[in-house]
């Protein structure tokens, strides 16, 4: 998956009846956690939007245990043609659970991306910048999502972004919660590759989520 220019991925929990609105979208993400039969969804999945498959591990936000069934889930996943990338947690790959999924994608060309989330603050600059360095070193993106306490916490982190687009690493990086919520928006133009939002406010899978398209549309206004 092509991740050398900016991606907005519409955040979906499901995806039986999806609405026209997706279509707004570059790709989806699609949270298998929150699915009660992901891999029968992606069976008759019927969009040509290629697919971030997730399946988030309950320390970072998510709702799957950190064993092996959940890596088998998301091996299984890889295998159905419009899973074009997956993500994995750095966490995942420091405890030894997720580097089998890591193989996996790199045996059948889909692309990865390692994320880190904080709900809790916002490390330092020097700790972002170690963060999104390593997560690069593994994947083909370092997903980085923290919480602004200050809005010194969001300039660290667009500077972290700048930084790393400078040194050629792909990165996605945004700011959780209200005060950080103007990050998704602004983060693309200092290098952030990708973007998350549901198609409606009923269906935030982070904190500080905007629409799909009013995230599209205020991307846009500012291009």
């Amino acid at each position: 998956m092509d991740f050398s220019t900016f991606v907005l991925a519409a955040s979906m929990t499901s995806l039986d009846n999806l609405s026209t609105s997706v279509n707004q979208a570059d790709a989806i993400e699609f949270r298998m956690d929150l699915s009660p039969d992901p891999l029968a969804e992606l069976s008759q999945y019927p969009l040509d939007l290629p697919i971030i498959a997730t399946n988030r591990v309950a320390h970072e936000g998510g709702n799957c245990p950190e064993n092996d069934s959940r890596i088998d889930l998301l091996c299984d996943a890889m295998s159905n043609p419009s899973v074009k990338a997956i993500d994995v947690e750095l966490s995942s790959i420091t405890s030894g659970h997720g580097q089998r999924a890591i193989d996996h994608a790199q045996k059948h060309d889909i692309s990865i991306i390692i994320s880190t989330h904080n709900f809790n603050s916002t490390p330092s600059l020097l700790e972002l910048e170690s963060i999104l360095t390593e997560s690069t070193k593994i994947g083909d993106v370092g997903k980085l999502s923290v919480t602004a306490e200050s809005p010194s916490d969001i300039t660290n982190l667009l500077v972290a972004t700048w930084n790393q687009t400078q040194s050629g690493n792909l990165v996605a990086t945004m700011s959780m919660g209200a005060l950080g919520s103007h990050s998704r928006v602004i983060a693309p133009f200092y290098g952030s590759k990708i973007g998350y939002a549901p198609l409606d406010l009923n269906t935030t899978t982070a904190p500080g989520q905007y629409s799909l398209e009013t995230l599209r549309n205020l991307i846009n206004s500012l291009s």
